[in-house]
């Protein structure tokens, strides 16, 4: 198998060029809809990428969302992804939307940790249950927050990880290995699929039915591993299954904060 041909996304859609640069102005665009009820670079760490941003409704809020951008552990920030909190606004919940350290100046086994201080942090703002969702690598993070091996001094309800990478062993096989150094040791304690969903927090994977189909495996092994639902999100690819989230009535949405 070509591994980096099996995980490149966009060469396989159309018009991939052009997202990255949407997304950001999407998300300017509704930030500064939101006027003081967005907060912005709020720490959580001492690193300079221990930052969330923090989106709140027009009224209390009922909980709270966690979106972890992905970017394959080696790019974007939250900066990107503001827009997608709009469902989450809408249903009464706040989001928010932390970066964390990316390789190489940080193994994945470090972020993870810095995913764990982000949900801390936010949390103790906005009370009530705590979804944690992430996109891609995002995914691989919100996974991981729902492995039990996982420090988390928050109570995690769910985590919905969209189009996850669950298990990091075919990631040695690429290219992008050079600078993410994912050896053995990593692959075994950082791969979701391969450890446990702690107790009382519920799981449903997400994915696009359109996706690669190194994505499409990584989503079903999870979701075996772990004895929960996935779904193939019809019409979706890997740039656009995160889409939805901008829905308060999409499918998506009930899934990550129906809290069933």
């Amino acid at each position: 198998m070509d591994y980096d041909r099996a995980y490149s996304n966009g060469a396989f859609i159309a018009g991939s060029e052009a997202y990255p640069a949407r997304w950001l102005a999407d998300a300017a665009t509704f930030r500064q809809s939101l006027g003081n009820r967005a907060k912005r670079d709020l720490a959580y760490g001492p690193a300079p990428r221990n930052r969330f941003d923090l989106f709140l409704p027009s009224g209390h809020a009922r909980g709270l969302l966690v979106f972890i951008h992905g970017g394959y552990w080696l790019k974007f920030g939250p900066e990107s992804w503001s827009h997608l909190a709009a469902g989450t606004l809408a249903r009464g919940f706040a989001c928010a939307m932390p970066s964390y350290t990316l390789a190489p100046e940080a193994r994945i086994r470090d972020m993870t940790r810095e995913a764990a201080r982000a949900v801390e942090a936010a949390a103790a703002l906005v009370p009530g249950p705590v979804v944690v969702t992430g996109h891609s690598a995002g995914g691989h993070l919100a996974a991981r927050l729902g492995n039990s091996d996982v420090a988390v001094a928050t109570a995690i309800t769910k985590v919905v990880p969209i189009a996850p990478l669950a298990d990091l062993e075919p990631l040695m096989q690429t290219s992008m290995n050079v600078t993410l150094a994912i050896d053995d040791a990593e692959a075994g304690s950082e791969s979701p699929a391969r450890l446990p969903l702690r107790p009382g927090c519920t799981a449903h994977i997400w994915v696009g039915a359109e996706e690669r189909p190194a994505f499409l495996w990584q989503a079903r092994l999870l979701s075996e591993e772990w004895s929960c639902p996935w779904t193939a999100a019809p019409g979706r690819h890997h740039f656009n299954v995160i889409d939805d989230l901008v829905d308060p009535a999409s499918a998506l949405m009930d899934t990550c904060l129906g809290l069933r």
